[in-house]
């Protein structure tokens, strides 16, 4: 076993790879005025991944890369005066096909959703949004999906379809033939005292009559059982999927949420976060994720934007 497969090194290098000889994406970066916004956006820029273009109150972001020492060069910069017009006007330039990705700077993420989901001059789909972090877990042989984390609190049966769906063509994008999505919930079998159990049952039995596609499906899974081959063994449990899954669909936001914060904090994972159902994906960063987490969003979104123009044309 190389060093790669003991650390998890490599994994987000691989997405890398997949990027090269591809175009980079025009890419709305939404209010850029802190230097982790303006830098994260010029290093993917330089790897060939985006072409940025900055969006909020030129002075400010002048002025902050000014006193970081950052040489902006000559961007293209659409001037607005505050978070909300940048946020407005970054959807403006999607709608216009002048933006293919958006790329969150340093508003806050609701203000952002806001303009996206906003009924008339929004980006909305037949989709639910959700969200999934793209998780290189030193402890794990591949990359994990995991959904939703950060949008639907309490996701009914119908959201999860789409969460689930979400995530599956995410997979694919970034190049799984028939990715494996373990539905979590606290125990395996199937209980209505715990209805997680049995959104995973329904969401199982939707895959095999093709309301869900692409992907192999099983659940309900506890966690160590998704996770770990030899614990689903030693329970009875005969699944693909077991000790396997590319994607883990957590049964509600609360459980997503703490599950990624515990492989960030516990187990040093780095976590890539996109949001997916718009009619672009939107690259969410924050300013503790590493430049590694950053460039990583980068790479996946471009791949899934390339994804999308395969299907327009």
């Amino acid at each position: 076993m190389t060093q790669a497969a003991v650390t998890g090194t490599g994994k987000y290098e691989r997405l890398l790879e997949r990027c090269r000889g591809l175009q980079p994406i025009p890419t709305a970066v939404v209010h850029p005025c802190e230097p982790s916004a303006i830098m994260s956006a010029l290093e993917a820029q330089k790897l060939g991944l985006i072409k940025p273009i900055f969006v909020g109150p030129f002075k400010k972001i002048d002025a902050v890369a000014a006193e970081a020492g950052i040489d902006i060069g000559i961007p293209h910069i659409e001037d607005v005066p505050h978070s909300h017009a940048a946020a407005e006007k970054a959807v403006e330039l999607v709608r216009e096909g002048k933006a293919e990705i958006l790329m969150k700077g340093s508003l806050h993420t609701d203000e952002l959703m806001s303009a996206i989901v906003a009924r008339d001059k929004g980006l909305r789909t037949n989709r639910r949004i959700s969200h999934v972090f793209i998780m290189d877990v030193p402890t794990y042989h591949k990359v994990l999906i995991v959904t939703d984390a950060a949008i639907n609190i309490a996701p009914s049966l119908e959201d999860k379809i789409d969460i689930c769906q979400n995530a599956i063509d995410l997979a694919i994008s970034l190049g799984l033939e028939r990715p494996k999505v373990a539905v979590l919930a606290a125990v395996e079998t199937v209980t209505s005292k715990m209805p997680a159990t049995i959104d995973a049952a329904a969401l199982c039995k939707m895959a095999e009559r093709g309301q869900i596609t692409g992907a192999l499906i099983d659940g309900p899974l506890a966690f160590d059982n998704a996770i770990s081959r030899e614990a689903a063994t030693i329970k009875g449990i005969k699944s693909e999927v077991a000790g396997d899954p590319d994607i883990l669909l957590a049964p509600d936001l609360e459980a997503g949420n703490i599950l990624a914060k515990q492989l960030s904090f516990l187990a040093n994972a780095d976590g890539a976060g996109m949001v997916l159902g718009a009619r672009v994906p939107v690259i969410l960063t924050s300013r503790a994720d590493s430049v590694r987490s950053r460039i990583a969003s980068c790479a996946v979104g471009m791949l899934v934007a390339h994804d999308r123009r395969s299907k327009l044309n």
